[in-house]
C-alpha cells in the first residue's frame, strides 16, 4: 500500500540536548497512556529499541488490530520499506513492497484532528479511507498538512506515539525502498514480556 502524498551562536550539543528534552516533555504530555504497560508497543529494531504508547482513546479498532497482529508475531522480521527522510518511516507489510497486509479486513477510518509531529504513528491506507490495514508510520517531523481540516484528504489514523527511542527510527535506512532497508526484529506488548527480559 503506497501512501500519496536556531541561532548560530548556540553550541550544537546544546541544540542536541534542548531537541532531546523537548521530544521527551511533548511525548509524555500527549500519550496518556505511557505508564499502562498493556498499551505499549515495544518494537526491538535493528537500528535499537522503540517504545510506543498506544492510544485507544483515539482508535480502539486499530489499536486492538495491532495488538492482536502484534501477538501472532506478524510484525517480527518486517522491513521498513518506506523511509523519506524528513518526513516518515513505514512498515508493516510482510511482503516488504508496499502492497500487502494482513487475512483480516481492512478497517474503518478512525480520523481525528490530532497533529502529525515527531513521533506520531499513523495507519498507512491507499485513497480509500477505509482501507488500513497493517502498515504503519512513524513521523519525523511535524506535518501541517496532515489531519488539517483544511486538507480533508490528508487525514489519517493516529494509534500512537512514541515515548522512548526515537533515535532508533532516525537510524533507520532511507529509500523507497532503501538499499538495505531496516526492519523490526520482534514486536511485543509490553506486559507480556517476561520481567526479566524488560
Amino acid at each position: 500500500m503506497r501512501m500519496s502524498f536556531f541561532s548560530r551562536t548556540v553550541p550544537a550539543m546544546a541544540l542536541a540536548i534542548v531537541a532531546a528534552l523537548s521530544f521527551s516533555k511533548s511525548a509524555s504530555a500527549q500519550a496518556p497512556f505511557a505508564d499502562d504497560t498493556s498499551n505499549i508497543l515495544v518494537l526491538e529494531l535493528s537500528t535499537g529499541t522503540v517504545e510506543i504508547a498506544l492510544r485507544p482513546d483515539l482508535a480502539p479498532l486499530h489499536v486492538e488490530r495491532i495488538k492482536k497482529l502484534t501477538r501472532e508475531n506478524f510484525y517480527d522480521g518486517v522491513i521498513f520499506h518506506r523511509v523519506i527522510d524528513g518526513f516518515m518511516a513505514q512498515t508493516g507489510d510482510p511482503q516488504g513492497t508496499g502492497q500487502g497486509g494482513s487475512s483480516y479486513p481492512d478497517l474503518p477510518a478512525e480520523f481525528t484532528e490530532t497533529k502529525f509531529r515527531r513521533g506520531t504513528i499513523g495507519a498507512a491506507r491507499t485513497a480509500d479511507p477505509n482501507s488500513a490495514n497493517s502498515q504503519f508510520f512513524i513521523m519525523f517531523n511535524l506535518a501541517r498538512h496532515m489531519n488539517n481540516p483544511r486538507n480533508p484528504s490528508g487525514f489519517y489514523t493516529v494509534w500512537g506515539e512514541v515515548i522512548s527511542g526515537m533515535d532508533a527510527v532516525d537510524k533507520l535506512p532511507k529509500g523507497e525502498p532503501p538499499a538495505e532497508p531496516g526492519k523490526i526484529i520482534t514486536a511485543r506488548i509490553k506486559s507480556d514480556i517476561a520481567p526479566a527480559a524488560q
